[in-house]
């Protein structure tokens, strides 16, 4: 067999393993699958109308469509019903309505509600990480339920703070706007001080800033000044902090009820194989 051929048979031989890790669990399958059929009708439409850009983006919607079962098969855990299908409506509603749909723009909170599903989710895998290892006889330490907590949490902010990263660097090397501004009023800032004296000048009452280019023409911005990103930043790492700290909470109540919580129960992936009944860690 020819090396393209044998390139080939391997994705191919890849994409339909993954494809079988889904079939496992009926309900996150047919949710895939609508939310795949979706992503390829936009996909073809964006290919007729030439539109190159949506085409990357529903390329990578159907790549991290494919992450949940990716991670379950090479991480052999058991991603619940719940958060599986939680994934998959989040890459829709992320890449597909929220980039080439506009949602970002034309629904005030739909970032804010983004963000704050993606602390919830990742605190889940933090907590998922750890208490693996936990429930893992084969070491000698057993962690208590705030540590865990703490685990979780600290894992979905350092996720939060990653993504800002992403977000900063593509509209600056890409000049994109992932960083959506915003519009204020008011400001404080050092720069205005002439004497240098390190105290902040206050700003109030903003009607109108008229941004002049080196071309001779003007920008001009109504009813305010123009905040590059830093409230969009900030209010995506408060509401990951929101959905983190919530995680956190529900599986610091999990472990301690020595993992009868219906709630974390249905959103806390977990290893496939225990070999020993978890009688949930002591507190150290």
């Amino acid at each position: 067999m020819k090396p393209e051929k044998q390139k080939k048979h391997r994705l191919r031989s890849f994409y339909m393993s993954l494809v079988m890790q889904i079939q496992r669990d009926k309900k996150a399958f047919v949710v895939y699958c609508i939310m795949q059929f979706m992503t390829l009708a936009v996909l073809v439409r964006s290919v007729f109308l030439g539109q190159w850009e949506n085409c990357m983006v529903c390329v990578l919607a159907l790549i991290l469509l494919l992450l949940p079962p990716f991670v379950e098969k090479n991480a052999k855990i058991d991603l619940p019903t719940a958060l599986e299908i939680s994934a998959y409506v989040f890459v829709f509603c992320a890449e597909i309505l929220g980039e080439i749909g506009c949602y970002y723009v034309k629904f005030k909170y739909w970032d804010t509600m983004l963000h704050t599903v993606n602390g919830f989710m990742f605190a889940a895998f933090g907590f998922c990480l750890v208490d693996i290892l936990n429930k893992n006889h084969r070491f000698s330490f057993q962690l208590s339920a705030g540590y865990l907590a703490v685990v979780a949490f600290c894992f979905s902010m350092t996720i939060g703070v990653l993504w800002e990263f992403v977000e900063f660097g593509a509209d600056h090397i890409i000049g994109i706007d992932m960083q959506k501004d915003a519009v204020i009023t008011h400001f404080s800032s050092v720069a205005l001080d002439e004497t240098n004296s390190n105290v902040p000048i206050k700003v109030n009452g903003i009607d109108e800033t008229v941004i002049k280019l080196s071309d001779g023409s003007e920008v001009v911005i109504d009813e305010g000044y123009l905040d590059v990103g830093l409230n969009d930043t900030m209010k995506d790492l408060y509401v990951n902090f929101i959905g983190a700290v919530v995680f956190s909470c529900i599986g610091y109540v999990y472990v301690k009820q020595r993992g009868k919580g219906v709630i974390a129960a249905s959103l806390i992936p977990h290893a496939e194989e225990e070999e020993d009944e978890y009688n949930g860690p002591e507190d150290i």
